[in-house]
């Protein structure tokens, strides 16, 4: 019983994670298209921070977060 209310805790924290990655990279999405270079660069920052994080904690899985961040670089090249 005490085991699946912990799995339970756990997996709302995982998506919690999960769903936080999807609106960083949405914000960094918007901020790219919107030409904001100061505004994408910090969005991209937060968006790494909080995938390593994840990643971390297992919430996703590593290869998971480096292909992420790849996306999230590579969309912020296409801004130059």
């Amino acid at each position: 019983k005490r085991r699946v209310e912990i799995s339970a805790r756990q997996r709302l924290e995982n998506v919690r994670y999960r769903s936080s990655a999807k609106t960083l990279f949405r914000r960094l999405q918007r901020a790219v298209e919107d030409g904001d270079k100061e505004r994408a660069a910090e969005e991209h920052r937060a968006l790494v921070r909080l995938l390593d994080r994840a990643a971390a904690r297992r919430a996703i899985h590593p290869n998971k977060a480096a292909r992420k961040k790849s996306q999230a670089e590579r969309l912020l090249g296409q801004q130059s």
